[in-house]
């Protein structure tokens, strides 16, 4: 099978499930907003050792994103054929993000004044990883489902992203001492 199918020169896309969208909607627009977020946040992995926890941890929320994806991806009548983990973003998904914020949080202690990105390489790539998400987030509300979790899920997943940078930092502080 080739790269290129030549089915999207009208101005269209498919979707999971099948139909077809034009490939400016507000749908499709959320999804190129998240794969732009998922590049961003393959570029902050590839600044980390990949035996570390961060590298794992990021790993796992692209992983999370493809899911996240899929869902917006699905037109609302075909939303029943959408399986919980798989292809449709669930409450555990958005609760796991809520523990890792409040375990990365702990690291970074009580913030006492705005944070400027940018102190190291890879809280930078985290921030920028994050602005998107929040972009994606702002995409969400009036394009999806009401029954959908994804715009909480980008809620929280902006949050992580703040933290995780945050305590990046803290890290390379206390390496440095």
């Amino acid at each position: 099978m080739g790269i290129y199918t030549g089915t999207g020169d009208d101005g269209t896309t498919g979707l999971y499930f099948g139909g077809r969208v034009d490939k400016d909607s507000p749908q499709i627009e959320l999804n190129g907003t998240v794969d732009e977020a998922q590049s961003f946040l393959g570029w902050a992995r590839s600044l980390t050792d990949p035996a570390s926890q961060v590298h794992q941890l990021i790993a796992d929320l692209q992983r999370d994103l493809w899911i996240l994806m899929a869902e917006v991806a699905t037109a609302s009548e075909q939303r029943a054929k959408l399986s919980a983990g798989k292809d449709l973003i669930t409450g555990e998904m958005v609760t796991k993000l809520e523990k890792l914020i409040d375990e990365w949080a702990a690291i970074v202690g009580p913030i006492t004044e705005f944070v400027i990105p940018g102190k190291t390489t890879l809280s930078a790539a985290l921030d920028i990883s994050r602005t998107v998400v929040r972009r994606a987030e702002r995409h969400a509300f009036g394009v999806l489902d009401e029954a959908t979790l994804v715009p909480v899920y980008l809620n929280r997943l902006s949050d992580l992203l703040w933290t995780l940078a945050r305590a990046v930092e803290v890290k390379n502080e206390q390496n440095r001492k």
